[in-house]
C-alpha cells in the first residue's frame, strides 16, 4: 500500500457492520489501520473473522488489543448472564439489552483515538448503526458527535491544531438490508463474518440471539441467503 495515502483507523469486530465499514474506507482510497479487541467476550470467534478480513483486504496494519472487561462484568457478553434469545424485532429495539457492555464503544473509540494521534490519522471509521440495532446508547449519532468534539479537545495534536479528528459512521442511517447490499456491492464475502453472541460448542451461530436475528432479518430483506452456518432449530 502506497505511503502517500491518507490514513484511517477502522474499528473491526469481524461482523457485517465493521467489515462493510472497512470496505467503504478502503474504497475511498484510504490506508486502513484496523483495530480489534479481545475484551473477554464470549463470542471470540469474531476475532478470527476480523483477522481474516484484515488480511484479505490488505490493510496497512491490524492490531488486536487485549483488555479484559470481564473484570467489570455487567453484560451477558462478559459475565455469567444468559444471552436473550428469540426476541421479536420490536422488543429488541425497545430497551437496552443485557448484551450491552458498559461503556464499550467509548473504550474502543478511545483506543482508536490514541492510535490515530500516534500515526497522525484524522479519520476514524466506526460501524455504528441506529436503525436495525440492539438499542445500544453508544451507537447513536448524538453520541458520535459528542465523542468527536471531546476527541479534538483531548489530544496534544488537536490542541496544537495539527490534527482534527473526524469520526466517520457511514452506516449510521442504513438498515441491515442496505448494509448487506452495500457490502456485497463492495465484494465482501459475508460467509467469513461473525455476528452471533452465543455460539454453540462446535462453532455454529445460534440463530436466536439479537445479533443473529438482526443479521438474518437483514439478509432476508435484502433478498439474499445468509451464507454462514446456524445451529439446527430445536423442535
Amino acid at each position: 500500500m502506497s505511503s502517500d495515502k491518507s490514513k484511517a483507523v477502522v474499528l473491526l469486530s469481524g461482523g457485517i457492520d465493521s467489515t462493510t465499514t472497512l470496505a467503504i474506507a478502503r474504497d475511498e482510497g484510504l490506508a486502513c489501520y484496523a483495530l480489534s479487541f479481545d475484551y473477554g467476550q464470549r463470542h471470540r470467534l469474531e476475532l478470527e473473522a476480523a483477522c481474516g478480513f484484515a488480511k484479505s483486504m490488505n490493510v496497512a496494519d491490524h492490531r488486536i488489543v487485549k483488555i479484559d472487561l470481564r473484570a467489570f462484568g455487567g453484560s451477558a457478553l462478559t459475565d455469567q448472564i444468559d444471552v436473550p434469545k428469540g426476541r421479536e424485532p420490536e422488543e429488541i429495539s425497545r430497551t437496552i439489552p443485557v448484551t450491552y457492555v458498559p461503556a464499550r464503544n467509548t473504550i474502543f473509540l478511545s483506543f482508536a483515538l490514541s492510535l490515530a494521534e500516534k500515526i497522525e490519522a484524522e479519520d476514524i471509521f466506526f460501524g455504528a448503526n441506529q436503525l436495525d440495532y440492539s438499542g445500544y446508547p453508544d451507537c447513536r449519532g448524538e453520541y458520535i458527535r459528542a465523542f468527536e468534539e471531546m476527541a479534538n479537545l483531548a489530544t496534544k495534536a488537536g490542541v496544537e491544531g495539527r490534527l482534527k479528528v473526524k469520526i466517520h459512521t457511514p452506516l449510521i442511517q442504513m438498515t441491515k438490508a442496505e448494509i448487506v447490499r452495500k457490502g456485497l456491492e463492495l465484494g465482501l464475502d459475508f460467509s467469513l463474518t461473525w455476528s452471533c453472541y452465543d455460539p454453540t460448542a462446535d462453532g455454529l451461530a445460534c440463530g436466536l440471539c439479537d445479533s443473529c436475528q438482526l443479521r438474518l432479518k437483514g439478509f432476508r430483506e435484502a433478498g439474499f441467503d445468509d451464507p454462514i452456518a446456524y445451529a439446527p432449530k430445536k423442535s
